[in-house]
C-alpha cells in the first residue's frame, strides 16, 4: 500500500467512526479532528511510541497573550513521562504539503499550554467542569517527577520537518516532532517502527565497535558480540527516547527498584566495574555494516533498525542517572551486547522471534503481558471463532485484533479490488474491530470489576491474563466456544453502546463511568440480563439505553462526593470505589426492558 492509499485508507477509517456516531445522535457531535487523533494517538500507543492516550480537547484558546491549544496526552504508569498532543486535521484525499511554520505555531501552542499549566496559571481560568481540568491539575502535582516530556503535532498532511528544536519548561526539556501522514504510513507500511532508526557509531562513539561476528547457519539471522560505551549509549536514548525500547518488553521501571537503584550506584561510585557487574544488553537490528577498528579488526560502523530487546533498564538508567546528576563520569563505562541481526522475510515470524527474545532475555523485572499474548491459545481461538462466526444476519462479522495492525493487513490482503475492498469494510466495519485489550476491558466490566478497567489498559490486561493463567493452573484449559464467544461479543456491544451514551453526558472521567454503569448493570441485573438478545440485535434496545444514561447520572454523582477530593481517574482504581458505588442509592430500574428476563 503506498502512501496516497494508505491516506486515503485512514480518511474512511476516520469518516466511518463519524457515520457510526453520526448515526447515534445521543452520541454527540463527532468533530473529525478528534477522531482522527485518536486513531493516530492509539496506532502510536500500538507500537509503543507512546503510552495510554486519552483525547482531551482545549480548543484554541487565548490566555493572557497567549494562544492554547491540546488535543490529547498520554502519561507514563510511573507518571514521570509525559505526551502532549495538538492535531491539525484537514481530510484530504490526496497527499498535501503542511508548511513546518504551520506546525511550529500548533506545537508552540501546545507548549504553552503546558506553560500556564506549570505556572498554575491555567487552572484559575478554568471551571472544574471543564475537559481539561483534572488534566491540568495532574500537570501541576506531577510535573516535578517528569523524567521526560515530548509534544506530538499529528496531521493527515506531510510535513518536511519531522522534529524541532528543544524546549525549555520550568526547567526540564520538551522535544517538538511531527506526526504526519508519511511517518504513520512508514511505521505502518513497515509493521515496526524501528526501520527509521540508524544508528552510525563513527558519530556516536568515534569509531566502528569491536566485534565477533558469527554469521548465522540459519536464514533467521546473523550473531554479534561487542562492547558500547556507556556515554554512546546515554546519546544513543536522547536521540531516540523509547523508541529504541520498542521492542522490549518493559518500560522504564523508575531507578526506585532493586536492579534500577544498583545500576545507578555502580555509575555513580565505581563506574570502572560497570561490565563486570553488568550482564548487558540484547540487541536486535535490520541491516548491519562491517568495518575495522582503530586497531584493524573487525567492527560494527553502523546499525539500522536498533532496537534493545532486552537492557531497556540499563539503557534508561544510564541515560537518567547521568541527566539528574551531571558529574557521573561515563567515560569508563562499558556495557556487554549482544546484537541479533534479523533475515527473515516473513513479518510474523520474525515478530514472534522478537517478542521470544525479549521474553526469554528480561528476568530482572515482570514482563508486560500485553507485549507477548498474542500467541496464546485463548487469543487464537477467539480470533479463529471471530473469522468463522457470522452475525445474525450471515452477512456481517466480528473482528479480533490479536495482532496490532491485523486489520488493516486483512483490508490490504483481501480487499484486492474497490468493490471487495467497499464490501468487506461494510461486512467487517472498524465498529466491530476487537483489539485484545479491549476484549479484557469489556470482560472485566462485566465481571464487577470496574477498577481493574480504571487502571489503564495494560494493567487491566495484566490482571486480566493473570485471572486466566490461575485459572487455567487449577485445571485443563478450556478454550471459548461459539456460544461464549456471542456473549463476549454482547458484553462487547453493551460496554460500547455505553460509552457512546455517557461520552456527552460529562466533560471528565467519561470512561470509568462507563466501565462503573457496565458494572452496576451485571450487579442489579446479574443472570436476568439477555446478552444472547444484544447479540441477535448487534444493538441494545432504546429502554436500555435511557436506562443507562440514568445510572451514568447517578454513578457521576457518587464518584465525586465519595472521591473526597482526590482526583476522579485516581479514585476509580481503587477496590474501595466501586464499594461505594455499589453499595449507594440508585433510581429503581425501569419496566419494559427487552433485555431484562
Amino acid at each position: 500500500m503506498d502512501l496516497l492509499e494508505f491516506l486515503r485508507q485512514t480518511q474512511a477509517e476516520v469518516r466511518s467512526e463519524i457515520g457510526d456516531r453520526l448515526a447515534n445522535p445521543e452520541n454527540g457531535y463527532p468533530y473529525a479532528e478528534s477522531i482522527f487523533s485518536s486513531v493516530v494517538m492509539e496506532h502510536m500507543s500500538q507500537i509503543g511510541m507512546t503510552f495510554e492516550p486519552r483525547i482531551c480537547h482545549y480548543s484554541p484558546k487565548k490566555v493572557g497573550n497567549s494562544i492554547l491549544r491540546l488535543s490529547g496526552y498520554a502519561l507514563s504508569e510511573e507518571a514521570d513521562q509525559l505526551d502532549l498532543f495538538v492535531s491539525l486535521y484537514n481530510g484530504v484525499d490526496e497527499v498535501t504539503p503542511i508548511t513546518d511554520a504551520e506546525t511550529k505555531t500548533a506545537a508552540d501552542q501546545c507548549l504553552k499550554f503546558l506553560t500556564k499549566c506549570v505556572e498554575g496559571r491555567l487552572a484559575r481560568t478554568m471551571d472544574e467542569s471543564d475537559e481539561a481540568y483534572e488534566f491540568t491539575i495532574t500537570i501541576q502535582d506531577c510535573y516535578p517527577s517528569l523524567d521526560q516530556i515530548r509534544v506530538y503535532v499529528l496531521t493527515d498532511r506531510q510535513a518536511k520537518a519531522k522534529n524541532f528544536k528543544p524546549r525549555e519548561v520550568g526547567g526540564k526539556t520538551v522535544k517538538l516532532e511531527v506526526m504526519d501522514i508519511e511517518r504513520l504510513h512508514r511505521h505502518w507500511s513497515e509493521g515496526k517502527p524501528r526501520d527509521e532508526l540508524v544508528v552510525n557509531f563513527e558519530e556516536v562513539s568515534g569509531g566502528a565497535l569491536p566485534c565477533v561476528y558469527v554469521p548465522g547457519e540459519a536464514e533467521e539471522y546473523d550473531y554479534a558480540l561487542t562492547v558500547i560505551p556507556g556515554e554512546a549509549l546515554r546519546f544513543i536514548y536522547e536521540k531516540y527516547g523509547a523508541r529504541i525500547l520498542e521492542a522490549n518488553v518493559r518500560s522504564f521501571l523508575s531507578a526506585t527498584g532493586k536492579v534500577n537503584k544498583g545500576i545507578r550506584d555502580t555509575l555513580t561510585v565505581t563506574p570502572g566495574r560497570f561490565m563486570a557487574y553488568n550482564n548487558g544488553i540484547v540487541i536486535v537490528a535490520d541491516q548491519v555494516h562491517l568495518g575495522k577498528t582503530a586497531d584493524g579488526g573487525p567492527g560494527i560502523l553502523w546499525l539500522k533498525g536498533l532496537q534493545i530487546a532486552n537492557g531497556g533498564q540499563t539503557t534508561a538508567s544510564i541515560y537518567f542517572t547521568k541527566k539528574k546528576n551531571p558529574a557521573v563520569d561515563l567515560r569508563m563505562v562499558r556495557v556487554p551486547a549482544k546484537i541479533i541481526i534479523l533475515h527473515s522475510q516473513d513479518s510474523t515470524i520474525e515478530e514472534a522471534l522478537i517478542s521470544d527474545i525479549s521474553r526469554f532475555a528480561n528476568s530482572q523485572n515482570s514482563v508486560r503481558l500485553s507485549d507477548l499474548s498474542a500467541n496464546k491459545p485463548f487469543h487464537v481461538q477467539i480470533e479463529n471463532l471471530a473469522l468463522s462466526t457470522y452475525c445474525p444476519d450471515g452477512i456481517g462479522r466480528w473482528f479480533y485484533e490479536r495482532a496490532a495492525g491485523s486489520y488493516n493487513t486483512m483490508l490490504l490482503r483481501e480487499g484486492t479490488t474497490p468493490a471487495r475492498l467497499r464490501q468487506l469494510k461494510e461486512s467487517i466495519p472498524t465498529s466491530r474491530k476487537i483489539t485484545k485489550t479491549d476484549l479484557a476491558k469489556y470482560l472485566n466490566a462485566w465481571e464487577q470489576r470496574p477498577d481493574l478497567v480504571s487502571l489503564g489498559t495494560q494493567k487491566n490486561f495484566e490482571r486480566f491474563m493473570g485471572e486466566l493463567a490461575n485459572s487455567d493452573a487449577e485445571g485443563p484449559v478450556v478454550l471459548p466456544d461459539v456460544p461464549s464467544y456471542k456473549l463476549m461479543v454482547a458484553k462487547a456491544i453493551l460496554f460500547k453502546r455505553a460509552q457512546a451514551l455517557v461520552r456527552p453526558m460529562f466533560r471528565q472521567a467519561q470512561a470509568n463511568v462507563a466501565a462503573f454503569v457496565v458494572s452496576l448493570i451485571s450487579n442489579r441485573f446479574g443472570p436476568r440480563f439477555d446478552l444472547s438478545r444484544v447479540w441477535i440485535r448487534q444493538d441494545i434496545s432504546s429502554e436500555l439505553r435511557v436506562q443507562i444514561q440514568t445510572w451514568a447520572a447517578e454513578i457521576n454523582l457518587v464518584l465525586h462526593n465519595s472521591a473526597g477530593g482526590r482526583m476522579i481517574s485516581e479514585w476509580a482504581k481503587r477496590p474501595e470505589c466501586w464499594k461505594a458505588v455499589c453499595e449507594a442509592k440508585y433510581s429503581d430500574p425501569f419496566s419494559g426492558i427487552p433485555e431484562i428476563r
